[in-house]
């Protein structure tokens, strides 16, 4: 039995009075924190088809988060919710359902085998529910953190959003399980920044990176690349802000966006657009790796702080521009064509500081690896105090936004500042880091870095579905941790990163392979140069994984010093001794976040709302 539906002429009605209504509600129950533009300001497609659309406000005085929930074209009903990798199962939910008769709105959860079970504190609350001419709209609200253990506590990293379609009534909540559904899962920052806006400059142009007629094709995954180039003699400007160019339809298709600019070596590179992992691909393409813009599903458009922008164009940079853009077609849609990109939106009016782009974290090495079968396998890259006296000038560096990055198995990173040995504040935290939503994140507060300051950037890897070791590198399947961070004033520093000493590592595979001891060396401090005979991920492969094993590759990582990489943007290190460095000394930590319990809330009910859907406020 189908949800009933109102006449057409009660339908707009209806909804011409509900949207006045609906406006005045939200404007006021956000109190004041709603941009002017619009009381629900950020919008994501859900499902593929765009059939389920999510819009929220953030109100950070009630620590509480407005949805809106339309279902265009509904059924028996629809559940949402959020969970900790993006399951149906083990999910906090809102759940709308018919028994055939009656409709009903309540606060659920799912355990483990995906049975649904109503929650006895119901933190969703139903502030409304109304035919429109696109669907079945309803506002609801929940706070960041309800002391629920059932409840997902809501940070300001990434999150996962699930979903389900009812294609029948069922007769109670608890008849419904998760198995069987039409589902889905939705990655986004719900706790955006509550960042105002900087005015633009009067003489700003703009410049569309962007696909032509792509055909997208109808598989769940592709990355597609497309090389284009600055004008001839292009000077020097500053990017003030860009936004993305998504094609009308496809919204729910085109998951992430990047532009890179290429390496100043190159005078010239063959035209290309085609898969990202072609063979004909370029070779030249391989050094586009700095990134000038990036855009994921659900962010708005990216703002440089007033005092600052990204410099491009001039005879010292190069004029190509790779774009790359990601289509997530998991239902295998056909014959939708593309030009989605990024416009960037740039000033001849140079600013005061040209804003720079640094990587924090490890260098790209297969020394640094994870074992088989770990959940929660954490490595750590520095940038040390020695590098930030070297490299940042006297009153330091401001910090105003971050891209972290990983690999497929990476699932937590956190970057942490360090001041005379005390750990003082997070950068950039991820708890639920996914490696296939990747954006550029304005931070909440600057970031200021001064010399002598540390920078520790941490990743947490879940190998549990591999059977080897994966070691870190470039390669899709090996592993990285990296922050891009984007600051102010620009300096010569590129990238800050560590690796272990691999002397100490040989030490290990001579500790663990007893049994190959004639296929290592032990790399005597008197002569660096004696090398094994087997690559180091060769050397990986033969490790026995076992506790020892685990428990002692886990210590030296911990504890043993570290090659660090201080370099220039031309891959030149500054001047120094950078092997063997200490680890730094942390004597104070910061505290782990926790959930925190609203300071006032409504009160709470325990049962299920019973819901008009013909029309009217709740």
């Amino acid at each position: 039995m189908q949800v009933p539906s109102p006449s057409a002429r009660e339908v707009a009605s209806m909804y011409g009075t509900a949207v006045a209504v609906f406006l005045v509600l939200l404007v006021a129950v956000l109190q004041g924190s709603a941009p002017p533009e619009s009381p629900l300001p950020y919008r994501i497609p859900l499902d593929p088809k765009g059939d389920l659309e999510l819009s929220w406000n953030v109100s950070y005085t009630q620590e509480t988060i407005y949805f809106q929930l339309l279902v265009q074209k509904l059924k028996a009903g629809v559940l949402f919710g959020m969970s900790d990798r993006g399951e149906l199962e083990n999910a906090d939910l809102v759940v709308l359902w018919t028994d055939g008769d009656k409709a009903y709105f309540g606060d659920a959860w799912s355990d483990q085998r995906g049975q649904i079970h109503l929650d006895s504190q119901q933190d969703y609350q139903l502030l409304w529910v109304q035919r429109t001419p696109k669907g079945l709209c309803l506002l609801f609200k929940r706070p960041f953190g309800t002391c629920d253990p059932k409840d997902y506590f809501i940070e300001e990293g990434t999150v996962h959003l699930v979903y389900g379609v009812l294609e029948k009534p069922f007769g109670s909540l608890e008849a419904i399980n998760t198995s069987g559904l039409q589902k889905g899962l939705q990655r986004v920052q719900l706790l955006k920044p509550d960042i105002s806006v900087p005015a633009l400059p009067a003489d700003r142009r703009t410049m569309d990176i962007q696909v032509h007629n792509f055909l997208i094709p109808s598989k769940k995954t592709t990355y597609w690349c497309h090389l284009t180039k600055l004008p001839q003699d292009f000077p020097q400007h500053h990017i003030v802000m860009y936004e993305p160019i998504i094609t009308k339809g496809n919204e729910a298709l085109v998951h992430h966006i990047e532009i890179f600019q290429c390496t100043g070596q190159y005078q010239n590179i063959t035209s290309f657009s085609g898969s990202c992992d072609s063979k004909e691909k370029p070779q030249e393409l391989n050094s586009c790796r700095h990134v000038l813009a990036a855009w994921a599903l659900g962010a708005r458009a990216f703002y440089y702080p007033e005092e600052a922008g990204l410099a491009f164009g001039g005879s010292e940079s190069s004029r190509f521009l790779l774009l790359e853009i990601h289509y997530h077609n998991p239902t295998n849609i056909q014959g939708r064509y593309d030009n989605s990109g990024i416009r960037l939106h740039y000033t001849a009016k140079l600013r005061r500081f040209n804003a720079g782009i640094m990587e924090l974290g490890l260098v790209y090495t297969p020394v640094m690896a994870i074992p088989p079968k770990e959940s929660a396998f954490v490595l750590t890259g520095y940038c040390t105090d020695k590098c930030t006296r070297a490299a940042l000038p006297p009153l330091g560096i401001h910090i105003f936004a971050s891209q972290l990055h990983t690999h497929l198995t990476g699932t937590k990173v956190v970057t942490v500042l360090v001041r005379d040995g005390r750990e003082t504040e997070i950068v950039n935290r991820d708890d639920h880091y996914s490696p296939n939503f990747q954006e550029i994140r304005m931070l909440k507060n600057i970031v200021s870095v001064n010399p002598g300051d540390v920078l520790i950037t941490s990743c947490t890897y879940n190998t549990k579905d591999k059977n080897e070791a994966t070691v870190g590198g470039l390669g899709t399947e090996e592993e990285m941790c990296v922050n891009y961070i984007h600051y102010y004033p620009q300096t010569q520093l590129e990238l800050c990163k560590s690796h272990i000493d691999s002397c100490f590592l040989q030490k290990y595979f001579h500790l663990v392979n007893r049994s190959n001891l004639e296929e290592y060396c032990t790399c005597p401090q008197a002569s660096r140069t004696t090398c094994p005979r087997a690559s180091v991920p060769e050397q990986f492969a033969s490790v026995p994984w076992n506790s020892f094993s685990r428990v002692v590759l886990k210590a030296l990582y911990d504890f043993v010093p570290v090659s660090v990489h201080c370099n220039k943007s031309s891959a030149v290190r500054f001047p120094g001794e950078w092997d063997l460095q200490p680890l730094p000394e942390i004597i104070s930590k910061l505290e782990e976040p926790t959930p925190r319990c609203p300071t006032s809330r409504d009160q709470i009910s325990s049962s299920l709302t019973v819901v008009s859907i013909g029309g009217g406020k709740v």
